[in-house]
């Protein structure tokens, strides 16, 4: 092996570095410099494999093509995670999904997990800190957040936090600025965790437009964001940049919204236009990756089994992606960066369905599994999903 040692090279002619063929190793005893910048400075027509450091989050990236995009290099939990029975026999990303409606006016504090590459039926996780139903649920790698909840438990402004890697019950966190519920979905990075709008526990459960954020792994109260629409039960995606919410019910108009809004999660400030869903719709489950959020399911006025789909980074309309195995509204979702899978839901009764899709394709959901038990009004929680 022949050896080469300078404090600097470049091509004799032309621009550009020279190209190292075959198999080249770096042994100084010192370190190696990546390009760096912050995000909005990525290059986006780069080879597959292409590292630099990225300077808003603080760890390297690497660039997996133009499909799926830059994503983080790091030591990631759910490497190891699974080892269980049924989805958990496998190993990797995990998802979580939080308490549940079982029947209207019954609630419970169920809380199941998956090992989303591993198709097979959910394990009890845990429970939550009353029912927590209807909350809004957010996660990075290690832990997961579950934001207000029903009127009839003691979560109602509660914030509470499960730890991905173990099983076991949920712990307080803080609470929210204001007790809410029917928030449909929250939306995170690495860093931070916003929770979406919802209703109040006033006559008729008048819609807000506030929004809410803490450091996820600091514990305390909520502080204000900005303000969204005024609706409740949104689906919400997110990449490390960007958070989006999706359709939901305005008040007081008590219609169904097409609206698509969204927030740069690194900032504060108001929810920006978007685009439209295919319809009005609320009720509706999210998954997502770095580059694409699948929304499904909901209810336009009917039940409905539609799932669309939208480019985070672009604004524009959603597109058709396929359909779910059944119609259904009010379930949770989970992501891996590959995979998303939609839970539960109600139809007009309680599921127990777990449905799988591939979210940088398109095509219709394929059976995953099922829950510990059937229910509603649940969010999902992982430690892949597209804001990681």
């Amino acid at each position: 092996m022949s050896e080469f040692q300078a404090s600097n090279f470049k091509k004799a002619q032309g621009g550009g570095a020279p190209n190292l063929l075959g198999k080249t190793e770096l042994t100084s005893p010192y370190f190696f410099v990546p390009p760096s910048g912050d995000t909005t400075s990525r290059p986006q027509s780069c080879a597959p494999g292409t590292i630099r450091f990225n300077t808003d989050v603080g760890t390297l990236e690497v660039f997996r093509g133009g499909v799926i995009g830059w994503m983080q290099i790091q030591r990631r939990e759910s490497q190891y995670l699974g080892g269980g029975t049924g989805s958990n026999a496998g190993t990797g990303t995990r998802g979580i999904f939080t308490s549940r409606s079982t029947s209207p006016g019954v609630y419970a504090n169920t809380t199941d997990f998956i090992t989303i590459p591993t198709l097979g039926d959910a394990q009890d996780f845990g429970d939550t800190i009353g029912t927590g139903a209807y909350g809004a649920t957010t996660s990075d790698s290690t832990r997961g957040l579950l934001g207000g909840g029903h009127p009839n438990s003691n979560g109602s402004d509660t914030i509470q936090f499960f730890t991905i890697a173990s099983t076991g019950d949920a712990t307080d966190f803080g609470n929210l600025t204001s007790a809410r519920w029917l928030m449909g979905g929250g939306c995170s990075n690495s860093t931070r965790s916003i929770f979406t709008a919802g209703s109040t526990l006033g006559s008729g459960n008048p819609a807000v437009n506030t929004l809410d954020y803490v450091t996820t792994q600091s514990l305390g109260n909520a502080v204000d964001f900005g303000d969204s629409g005024k609706r409740r039960m949104q689906a919400s995606v997110n990449s490390s940049t960007r958070g989006i919410w999706a359709g939901g019910y305005d008040h007081p108009a008590e219609a169904g919204n097409s609206t698509i809004e969204f927030v740069t999660t690194a900032t504060l400030g108001n929810t920006a236009d978007f685009g439209d869903l295919l319809g009005t719709t609320r009720s509706m489950m999210g998954v997502c990756n770095s580059t694409r959020g699948a929304i499904a399911g909901g209810n336009n006025p009917a039940i409905t089994n539609v799932i669309q789909f939208i480019t985070i980074a672009t604004t524009g309309n959603a597109i058709d992606f396929g359909d779910l195995t059944a119609a259904r509204e009010l379930g949770g979702g989970v992501s891996s960066p590959t995979r998303g899978v939609f839970a539960g839901g109600y139809t007009p009764s309680s599921l127990n369905t777990l449905d799988l899709i591939e979210i940088l394709t398109t095509g219709n959901a394929t059976d995953f599994g099922d829950l510990t038990s059937a229910g509603y009004g649940m969010g999902g929680i992982s430690n892949g999903h597209g804001g990681l």
